[in-house]
Protein backbone atom coordinates (compact mmCIF):
# COMPACT_ATOMS: atom_id res chain seq x y z
CA UNK A 1 0.00 0.00 0.00
CA UNK A 2 2.84 2.33 0.98
CA UNK A 3 4.73 1.76 -2.98
CA UNK A 4 0.93 2.37 -4.28
CA UNK A 5 0.78 5.91 -2.74
CA UNK A 6 4.14 6.22 -3.77
CA UNK A 7 3.22 5.69 -6.73
CA UNK A 8 0.28 7.60 -7.09
CA UNK A 9 1.76 11.03 -5.69
CA UNK A 10 3.79 10.86 -9.16
CA UNK A 11 1.44 8.76 -11.70
CA UNK A 12 -1.05 11.14 -13.76
CA UNK A 13 -3.81 8.78 -15.22
CA UNK A 14 -4.27 10.93 -18.63
CA UNK A 15 -4.13 8.54 -21.93
CA UNK A 16 -1.56 11.18 -23.45
CA UNK A 17 0.73 11.10 -20.31
CA UNK A 18 0.33 7.86 -18.40
CA UNK A 19 3.44 5.86 -20.06
CA UNK A 20 4.97 9.50 -19.69
CA UNK A 21 4.85 9.61 -16.50
CA UNK A 22 5.93 6.00 -15.97
CA UNK A 23 9.09 6.46 -17.48
CA UNK A 24 9.64 9.62 -15.35
CA UNK A 25 8.58 7.57 -12.30
CA UNK A 26 11.31 4.92 -13.72
CA UNK A 27 14.09 7.40 -14.94
CA UNK A 28 13.73 10.65 -12.50
CA UNK A 29 12.23 10.09 -9.79
CA UNK A 30 15.03 8.74 -7.08
CA UNK A 31 14.61 5.00 -6.30
CA UNK A 32 11.08 4.93 -8.77
CA UNK A 33 11.91 1.73 -10.28
CA UNK A 34 12.79 -0.26 -7.63
CA UNK A 35 9.75 0.98 -5.67
CA UNK A 36 7.68 0.24 -8.94
CA UNK A 37 8.94 -3.21 -9.06
CA UNK A 38 8.55 -3.88 -5.63
CA UNK A 39 4.69 -2.41 -5.80
CA UNK A 40 4.01 -4.87 -8.81
CA UNK A 41 5.75 -8.37 -7.60
CA UNK A 42 4.14 -6.96 -4.20
CA UNK A 43 0.66 -7.30 -5.63
CA UNK A 44 1.47 -10.11 -7.53
CA UNK A 45 2.64 -11.82 -4.60
CA UNK A 46 -0.04 -11.51 -2.75
CA UNK A 47 -3.27 -12.66 -5.60
CA UNK A 48 -0.39 -15.65 -4.94
CA UNK A 49 -1.21 -15.77 -1.47
CA UNK A 50 -4.80 -15.13 -1.73
CA UNK A 51 -5.45 -17.44 -4.35
CA UNK A 52 -3.51 -20.20 -2.54
CA UNK A 53 -6.06 -19.73 0.67
CA UNK A 54 -8.64 -20.00 -1.57
CA UNK A 55 -7.39 -23.30 -2.47
CA UNK A 56 -6.42 -24.67 1.00
CA UNK A 57 -10.50 -23.78 1.87
CA UNK A 58 -11.23 -26.07 -0.31
CA UNK A 59 -9.15 -28.59 -0.21
CA UNK A 60 -10.11 -28.79 3.40
CA UNK A 61 -13.75 -28.80 2.81
CA UNK A 62 -13.86 -24.82 4.36
CA UNK A 63 -17.32 -24.77 2.38
CA UNK A 64 -19.07 -27.11 4.61
CA UNK A 65 -18.89 -24.47 7.09
CA UNK A 66 -21.61 -21.88 5.29
CA UNK A 67 -20.89 -19.01 8.00
CA UNK A 68 -16.68 -19.35 7.85
CA UNK A 69 -17.26 -19.85 3.50
CA UNK A 70 -19.53 -16.90 3.44
CA UNK A 71 -17.62 -14.31 5.38
CA UNK A 72 -14.46 -15.17 3.21
CA UNK A 73 -16.60 -14.66 -0.39
CA UNK A 74 -17.19 -11.18 1.46
CA UNK A 75 -13.69 -10.66 2.19
CA UNK A 76 -12.53 -11.93 -1.29
CA UNK A 77 -15.15 -9.47 -2.98
CA UNK A 78 -13.77 -6.66 -0.87
CA UNK A 79 -10.29 -7.24 -2.03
Amino acid sequence: ILTGLFLAMHYTSDTLTAFSSVTHICRDVNYGWIIRYLHANGASMFFLCLYAHIGRGIYYGSYLYPETWNIGIVLLLTV
